[in-house]
């Protein structure tokens, strides 16, 4: 895994190496092996390395292709890229190979294909940027899923696109304004939903694209992000691949025989994971156990000549303590597991890295143990496995298994009442909503029980006040403020988004897949990967999700929502094939999920921290929230009535956000 930066301006540049230098050495945390950069009158590209695919010189970046025509530098692994040598080979290309890196693979298979084909063909994860010397332009290009990062935009004249903000902002003449759209989308979804960054005029690629730019000249940032289809001057961004379509075709074809669908699954998943195992450095997996990382461990062991390594987190407060279920699936299956004892001192002393790691701000407070575990397994293996994913593919969020049936008896009710109806849930105090989740966990066991139960009825409470639609519901239950509007100075008019949503161009009567796609086409990028790929860059470590294989995406789009929601379980066919390596007594359990308890280290220990972040004076003299809003929810928190933890987390992250920049 690595890190990339470069720049490309509308004149020779004599600065330009010395520039793109001091952005690529910001980024030695994602490559901390080697470095370099190569430039040439108004190019420059830089890389740093982490050495994972032939550890010698011959996979040093930049690389040129053999006939030096094209320069790129690269972030990810492509993982079939053995079986892309072949195809070229069996194409009659004569390819003299100088190393067996898949830059290089990729490398070379664009000058012979194309950027396209090469894509199309590619199964991995990625982040590039290429030069054409003989056309004179630039190629961008990022993952299906998105699961590596890319920005870009303006510096002034100059075109800059790199890894992480951080490079972005080395170059001098790099915006660090605030983006209000950006914010307001932020204060609701707790991270910055792409195609907008945090900074105005700067951008990230979206998923599944490639940006080009062919005979550069200064113009303005646009006022909007460039969607996919659309051109700026000479810039132009098209999809190489498509969500909607790739499920499109799956929703056509389903696969209807459940004993085929779970055989399929098995050995697609089993590829998949096969495939991300290949490493010339030290490998192991995160496994919390649950059905995600389970699923993935088990396939890892069960194709491995030895036990592999494997890593949880515990921690003292029992409550929040997954780790004993992790250490019972590893005995089973004979991983050689590590435990790693966290103490909340230990959680909350990573609170003042967060601005640096995930260089904007970010809201998602299983940001805090992701980092934990990322820097626990560094400490033995360069690469790990992750579950990450499956949730989205197989369905494993409550909201796919309870939304669709909430929103069909809040339909009935009129407007008015469903406001009422969240009041009343949220008049219940969560104590007392815990002690009716006892109860019922005792007559329910297994799956079926219930976590955190006062915590998600308030929640809910609070989101279904305004809904209209299940869509509506859907983004409230994956938001932190409702009205994040009402928050801000500015005129709201001004701020609203005109970014349209994709998701709904896809008309189906499948309100499960309908949501699936919309958290595919969001949530996993900006939150899930984005929280993912910083926690661990932070610290030089690569981690792989099978469950975001081109096959693995590709087969669930053709698994019917009733085979991965069924009997009120989800993931139900993912269910199934673990239970042929995990006895179901070890696996069924409620759904936990990363959580922490900010909302009590808000009122205890955090407390100085959150009230100087939060002090009236310092929020006026910012210019950009109502702080009389904020105050009052600070004070409700305090007193114990209602756990506002959620939305005072995006406004602490923003605010140490913005004073890191400082």
């Amino acid at each position: 895994m690595c890190g990339l930066t470069g720049i490309l301006t509308s004149s020779t540049n004599n600065d330009i190496n010395k520039i793109v230098s001091k952005m690529t050495l910001l980024l030695k945390h994602r490559g901390p092996n080697d470095g370099g950069v190569w430039s040439k009158s108004n190019i420059g590209l830089g890389h740093r390395r982490l050495s994972v695919l032939d550890l010698s010189s011959s996979g040093a970046q930049p690389m040129q292709s053999e006939c030096e025509r094209f320069v790129m530098v690269y972030n990810g692994e492509i993982y079939n890229h053995l079986d892309i040598r072949k195809k070229l080979e069996v194409e009659g290309f004569p390819i003299k190979w100088r190393g067996h890196s898949d830059t290089e693979t990729l490398l070379e298979a664009i000058k012979y294909w194309g950027l396209q084909k090469s894509l199309t063909n590619s199964i991995g994860m990625f982040a590039l940027a290429i030069w054409d010397k003989k056309e004179e332009c630039l190629s961008l290009a990022r993952d299906r899923i998105g699961e590596k990062p890319l920005y870009w935009g303006w510096a002034g004249n100059d075109l800059i696109f790199g890894s992480e903000l951080k490079a972005l902002r080395a170059h001098p003449d790099c915006s660090k304004d605030i983006c209000k759209k950006a914010l307001l989308e932020y204060l609701q979804f707790m991270n910055v939903p792409a195609p907008r960054s945090i900074h105005p005029g700067i951008f990230k690629l979206e998923p599944g694209t490639i940006l080009t730019v062919k005979s550069f000249a200064p113009l303005k940032p646009p006022n909007e992000p460039i969607r996919p289809g659309e051109n700026y001057g000479s810039i132009n961004i098209k999809r190489y691949w498509d969500l909607n379509e790739s499920f499109k075709s799956g929703i056509y074809n389903p696969i209807q025989n459940e004993s085929e669908a779970i055989a399929t699954t098995e050995k697609t998943l089993r590829e998949a994971v096969k495939n991300q195992m290949i490493s010339d450095v030290p490998l192991g997996a995160f496994l919390s156990g649950g059905i995600d990382s389970s699923s993935i461990v088990a396939l890892m062991q069960d194709q491995s000549p030895r036990p592999i390594k494997t890593f949880t987190i515990g921690f003292e407060e029992i409550k929040f303590d997954e780790s004993k279920h992790a250490a019972e699936v590893a005995k089973h299956l004979g991983t050689d597991h590590h435990k790693i004892l966290v103490t909340d001192t230990d959680a909350r002393n990573v609170i003042p890295d967060l601005p640096w790691l995930y260089d904007e701000p970010f809201a998602d407070s299983s940001q805090i143990p992701t980092h934990l575990i990322c820097k626990a397994a560094r400490q033995e293996v360069t690469v790990a496995l992750s579950g990450d994913g499956g949730d989205e593919i197989f369905g494993g969020y409550n909201r796919y298994v309870h939304g669709p049936n909430l929103w069909k008896n809040l339909s009935y009710l009129p407007f008015f009442l469903r406001g009422f109806v969240g009041q009343a849930l949220q008049a219940v105090p969560e104590k007392s909503w815990d002690r009716l989740e006892y109860i019922f966990n005792q007559i329910k066991k297994g799956s079926k029980g219930i976590s955190n139960l006062g915590n998600k009825i308030h929640r809910f409470g609070n989101s279904i006040r305004s809904v209209n639609s299940l869509q509506d519901l859907h983004k409230n239950m994956i938001s932190a403020w409702l009205e994040p509007e009402k928050l801000l100075i500015d005129d709201v008019k001004k701020l609203l988004s005109t970014i349209k949503d994709e998701s709904n161009e896809l008309a189906l009567n499948d309100s499960v897949m309908s949501m699936i796609i919309r958290d595919m086409r969001s949530y996993l990028p900006d939150d899930i990967l984005h929280k993912v790929d910083r926690a661990s860059m932070g610290i030089s470590l690569e981690v792989r999700c099978p469950f975001l294989d081109k096959d693995v995406v590709s087969l669930a789009s053709r698994i019917p929502s009733k085979m991965k929601i069924s009997d009120g379980k989800g993931k139900w066919l993912l269910r199934q094939v673990l239970y042929k390596y995990v006895p179901t007594k070890i696996i069924d359990r409620p759904k936990e999920g990363f959580a922490l308890p900010i909302g009590v280290w808000l009122r205890g220990p955090l407390r100085d921290w959150a009230e100087d972040l939060l002090a009236k004076k310092r929020l006026d003299s910012d210019g950009l929230f109502k702080s009389e809003i904020i105050s009052k929810t600070w004070t409700e928190h305090l007193s114990g009535r209602k756990d506002w933890s959620y939305p005072l987390w995006t406004i602490l992250m923003f605010q140490a956000w913005k004073a890191s920049q400082t």
